[in-house]
């Protein structure tokens, strides 16, 4: 199986999705349950645009145990797939999810975000990205703002005008 496994992965990623579909069906067919399988096959349908289609799959992989790394592409994907099917709900759980599992992983709060900004939490969206900025930006002119931009994207409907 794995050496199949291989095999379709090299052909997702040159391109011949054909080929490499043809050989995740058998797969799928073979071990319906096998989470790595379940994992590439949704991986498959979503770079061609099957983003329903992968949902099932990406959903078994997830419950049927992958190792990080591959759980942590999973959970994105789902929850990117979610959000561009219109599940927005689904998709902030799935990315929550990925950052409690995956602190560090730069990559969650930006899918997070535009699904925030999707279900309407614009602020809690734009909150998030420019903590995210000051977190991967070592750029001196945004590290040289990064009080003023921490202030503010902890209260962005803050505002400092006198009373008087």
């Amino acid at each position: 199986m794995a050496s199949q496994l291989d095999k379709a992965i090299v052909l997702r990623s040159t391109g011949d999705y054909a080929a490499a579909e043809v050989i995740m069906n058998e797969l799928h067919h073979a071990h319906p349950t096998d989470a790595l399988v379940n994992y590439h096959f949704a991986w498959l349908c979503d770079v061609q645009g099957k983003e329903a289609q992968a949902v099932p799959y990406y959903e078994t992989a997830i419950a049927n145990g992958l190792p990080d790394e591959a759980l942590r592409g999973a959970l994105l994907g789902l929850g990117s797939t979610y959000r561009t099917l219109g599940m927005y709900q689904q998709s902030v759980a799935t990315l929550k999810q990925g950052i409690d599992h995956f602190p560090d992983a730069k990559e969650f709060p930006v899918f997070l975000a535009m699904a925030l900004y999707n279900i309407g939490d614009y602020k809690q969206a734009v909150s998030d990205l420019l903590k995210l900025l000051l977190t991967v930006s070592d750029h001196p002119t945004i590290q040289r703002y990064q009080a003023a931009i921490t202030l503010y994207a902890d209260d962005l409907d803050k505002t400092w005008l006198d009373d008087n």
